[in-house]
């Protein structure tokens, strides 16, 4: 019994040491530098009361867009994978369903091109085409399915465990620190809403994003929302904070993201007369990662990075600011 007893109590110290060490580095995966400081110093100014930063924790929203920022993007955005998996097997069954949809044909031919002529909104019209008559309940399981069983060309990993370590972190600190954590993204809002929570801890009800139009549908004891053909909202760039506004109703007090697509919700975020924190994520690791901002179709960075210096934005260094990128590459 004693030993037991023993063994309980050392176990008991072993644990609050670990919580110690925790508590002293919120953010393990992020290396010691101005980067992780400038982070941990804006929350601490923010959430300690008597400081002339303080904030009160109902005004603590911090948004994340999440192709490329929460989780990676590369060779080509993970849903526009999705929907051309999805397009091939639909005009396989049905041929002439190519000749309806230009979209739905580039798609069903892999013409990533096409589909990336106007970033996600390309995608979005596929969506519309392919998925319409569609069930929202449908839809996510069919989303579900696809990550099951689909496997990155690089890592061999599923879709959704390509998922950034230290952004992982960043999120947990931030609500330890009482944030309300949201994806703002313009990738589809049910496709995001199906992995978002258990990825990320993140609820459905705090995802904002792209989508088509809905319908409710009732069938006898039964009720869902049935996609319609056509685009609802377009949710990047100039229309996130626009999103912001209208499914969060309180501006950010931190925004973060990783492309000219972010730049409105960056700006949204560290204008007026309070305290606001742009983080600017740049690809740089072309070892662990890629390496891509000005030149790229995909995560286009340019205007963000020139302006990241003029605002005060921080703009992690992937290669220089993290020790992992993902979590499977923790030892």
């Amino acid at each position: 019994m004693l030993s037991r007893a023993l063994s309980l109590a050392a176990f008991a110290a072993f644990t609050a040491f670990g919580l110690q060490v925790a508590k002293a580095d919120p953010l393990p995966s992020w290396n010691n530098g101005p980067t992780k400081d400038a982070i941990v110093e804006f929350v601490e100014a923010v959430t300690t009361p008597g400081s002339d930063s303080y904030v009160d924790p109902a005004e603590r929203i911090a948004t994340f867009d999440n192709d490329g920022n929460l989780w990676a993007e590369q060779p080509v955005y993970f849903q526009i994978t999705y929907a051309i998996d999805t397009a091939k097997k639909m005009v396989a069954a049905d041929p002439s369903l190519a000749e309806k949809s230009p979209g739905l044909k580039a798609a069903a031919e892999g013409d990533i091109e096409a589909l990336l002529a106007d970033g996600h909104k390309g995608l979005l019209e596929v969506m519309a085409a392919s998925h319409a008559g569609m069930s929202t309940s449908a839809f996510k399981q069919s989303v579900a399915d696809w990550f099951a069983t689909s496997k990155h060309p690089k890592t061999g990993q599923r879709y959704d465990h390509m998922i950034y370590q230290p952004m992982l972190e960043l999120l947990a600190y931030l609500r330890e620190n009482g944030f309300k954590t949201y994806i703002v993204s313009g990738g589809g809002i049910d496709f995001i809403r199906v992995f978002a929570e258990q990825a990320y801890g993140i609820p459905p009800e705090q995802v904002v994003g792209s989508s088509i139009k809905a319908e409710f549908k009732l069938d006898g004891d039964t009720s869902d929302t049935i996609k319609v053909a056509e685009l609802f909202f377009y949710d990047d760039k100039d229309g996130k904070p626009v999103a912001i506004n209208h499914h969060i109703g309180r501006r950010p007090l931190i925004a973060s993201g990783n492309s000219d697509g972010d730049l409105q919700m960056l700006q949204y975020a560290t204008t007026g007369d309070r305290p606001g924190l742009g983080i600017l994520l740049h690809h740089t690791d072309a070892g662990r990662e890629w390496a891509y901002d000005r030149d790229s179709k995909i995560g286009h960075l340019d205007k963000a990075l020139d302006e990241a210096g003029q605002r005060g934005w921080v703009v992690v260094d992937m290669k220089e600011d993290w020790a992992t990128v993902f979590p499977f590459d923790l030892p």
